[in-house]
């Protein structure tokens, strides 16, 4: 099968406004007649009309005495009127149906002696005082809700004051689901151990979650695999049930995506490809006159997909609108180049440092699932950018409450595991509270809180002059700066080897050997200082490293490469090189410091963290991680 390139890719704006004025929601959308008591958030068809007025009979609107408001003129505490229980003066209760010939309602509290026969009467009532009249707040006949009226609780409340028992409302659109890829497993089999290469098949999860907050009913149908006769006999099935098809993954270029010839072969293509990222693969397609698009099979891909493109058609089918996001005024924590030509969406962490809030950027990979789950906002990089500038305000769409992003303290500098322990410890005392950790290196964390960009910064910086950790770098970069450096934890620094160290690395030295293969840390980064400094205790040249200017900016990542075996070795930490099973070749240990300048350490929010840092839960949960040595765990080393 030759692969189909994308031909005639459109700009997010065109493939939008094709794909969108295409269909007449209007005329697509069904309707359907349900109980007002199943009603809540359903959208109505039609108008809605009384079928009884509301009250229905005069009511009493207090607790009291009914009477002819006639009777009581006159009345003075100097000359009152006496009015006889039973022929004059009847006692109701609030809500009950007035007596023939009264027309007001004198409040108990009123009545000097209300258990007296007759009673007295001091002042004047008037006519329909404290009651509530017949059809004051319906007439039968008048209209409830109007059509295309999102039904709340008190509407249901209203309807059924009004008799209506049963509504006629736009029918949930019907979406079909149609996950494609011979590598996936489905979610029934996901107990087993799943062989090399297959992937558990949990997109069609997330989509269903989308189509029902977007208002439709998700159905998914059977995996199929990766054969295009499977897959048009499977849309034509889907085409005659629902009113809109997502056919998952199989809408790339590659040889065995088949959905745009699944879609050509039984309608019309719209568009292949979009100039956004992530989600480029997206195809929109017209079958029998119904709605079919092509998702993108990595998650993030998928996801910012639906919404740019199936949101906005189920919501419209629904008779719902789709609310824009909240926005705010952000501060990029680091420079963020973008590709031109390309829409591109970054998630990111926020958090409010000073007067600023501060978007940490998380992961960009179309398949890092994770960082949708961990994501507080979005920023969109317009196409004919070439990306965000550090520190540059832009705007960002929420994707939490801002009561979040004032909880929020922004670490930024260099990774390590135990910051991710220490967010869920965090939560965990004070749910209000949340950890950002933004991995820009230990340079970069002093930079980024000599400008004010950060709560505190992650070092492990070794001075070979002093053979220090931290202060000479503070001193230089942060001088007068009113601070704290407090202990996190020591930890081994080594190689991280395959399992069973098959390339026999023992030494920096091994490095050089012309068959290896490094994955080094990015620049600024404290481990990228620490190998150069090994290197050059060794008498070695950079350039002698195969894959030295090969970067990742975290331990994990570093790790998972030669846990895949792109790479035979890299420096990093020996909590990372267990989390993957790996072996690890030890070099020295080394002081990862946070740097807290006065006004976080003061903070009620960091006063939290720092009881989190000295607490034994979390002391013995970093043991756990391995490589670690707590001896000086949340201790004050030194103050500027």
């Amino acid at each position: 099968m030759k692969r189909r390139i994308y031909l005639s890719m459109k700009s997010l704006a065109e493939a939008r406004e094709l794909w969108l004025s295409r269909f007449d929601l209007d005329a697509m959308a069904t309707a359907e007649e349900i109980p007002v008591t199943a009603a809540l958030a359903r959208v109505t068809a039609a108008p809605v009309m009384a079928h009884r007025s509301s009250p229905g009979a005069h009511q009493a609107a207090m607790d009291g005495f009914a009477v002819a408001a006639a009777a009581t003129f006159g009345a003075t505490p100097d000359h009152p009127r006496q009015l006889a229980i039973g022929r004059e003066a009847f006692p109701i209760n609030t809500g009950h149906v007035m007596p023939p010939g009264t027309d007001a309602v004198i409040m108990v509290e009123q009545v000097p002696d209300p258990e007296a026969d007759p009673i007295t009467v001091e002042a004047p009532t008037f006519p329909w005082q404290h009651v509530r009249r017949v059809g004051e707040d319906l007439v039968t006949g008048e209209m409830v809700l109007p059509e295309g009226m999102e039904i709340t609780p008190w509407a249901q409340g209203a309807l059924l004051a009004a008799g209506v028992t049963r509504v006629t409302v736009r029918r949930r659109p019907q979406v079909a689901i149609i996950p494609t890829g011979s590598e996936l497993v489905p979610l029934t089999d996901l107990d087993r151990d799943l062989p090399a290469g297959r992937l558990p098949e949990f997109n069609s999860t997330i989509l269903s979650g989308l189509v029902t907050e977007a208002g439709g009913v998700a159905a998914v149908a059977p995996i199929v695999s990766d054969d295009p006769g499977a897959l048009a006999a499977a849309l034509k099935e889907a085409i005659a049930a629902a009113d809109l098809v997502l056919i998952n993954a199989g809408s790339s270029a590659g040889t065995e995506d088949y959905t745009y010839q699944a879609i050509d072969s039984l309608g019309e293509v719209l568009v292949h490809g979009v100039a956004m990222m992530p989600g480029k693969p997206t195809v929109l397609g017209v079958v029998a006159g119904k709605p079919v698009i092509g998702n993108p099979g990595y998650p993030v891909s998928a996801v910012l997909s639906f919404e740019q493109f199936a949101a906005p058609l189920i919501a419209g089918l629904a008779g719902q609108r789709l609310a824009p996001r909240p926005t705010l005024t952000v501060h990029p924590a680091q420079n963020l180049p973008s590709k031109p030509g390309l829409t591109e969406f970054i998630r990111v962490t926020l958090g409010r440092v000073g007067d600023k809030v501060i978007a940490t950027p998380l992961p960009r990979g179309a398949g890092t699932i994770t960082s949708l789950v961990r994501a507080d906002g979005l920023l969109v990089v317009p196409a004919l950018s070439e990306g965000l500038e550090e520190d540059r305000p832009v705007t960002a769409e929420l994707l939490v409450a801002s009561a979040d992003i004032d909880g929020t303290l922004v670490v930024l500098g260099s990774h390590d595991n135990t910051l991710d322990l220490l967010a869920t410890m965090l939560r965990r005392r004070d749910h209000r509270l949340r950890l950002s950790s933004g991995h820009v290196g230990s340079l970069g964390g002093l930079m980024a809180l000599r400008q004010g960009r950060a709560h505190l910064g992650g070092s492990h910086m070794l001075d070979p002059g002093t053979n220090t950790y931290n202060v000479p770098f503070i001193q230089r970069y942060l001088a007068g700066a009113p601070l704290k450096l407090i202990n996190l934890a020591w930890r081994e620094q080594g190689l991280m080897v395959a399992p069973g160290n098959p390339k026999e690395i023992r030494t920096i030295r091994d490095l050089t050997r012309p068959e290896m293969r490094f994955i080094n840390r990015q620049s600024g980064a404290g481990t990228r200082l620490l190998l150069d400094y090994l290197l050059q205790e060794a008498g070695l040249d950079a350039g002698q490293v195969q894959g030295y200017a090969r970067e990742e900016y975290t331990h994990m990542a570093v790790a998972v490469n030669v846990a895949s075996g792109t790479a035979d070795a890299g420096l990093g930490i020996m909590a990372a090189s267990r989390a993957l099973g790996l072996d690890f070749v030890p070099l020295l240990p080394e002081r990862y410091d946070l740097v807290v300048p006065e006004t976080t350490f003061a903070d009620r929010r960091f006063q939290t963290l720092l009881a989190v840092i000295r607490s034994r839960e979390f002391q013995e949960a970093a043991a756990a991680l391995g490589g670690y040595d707590l001896k000086d765990c949340g201790k004050i080393l030194w103050e500027q």
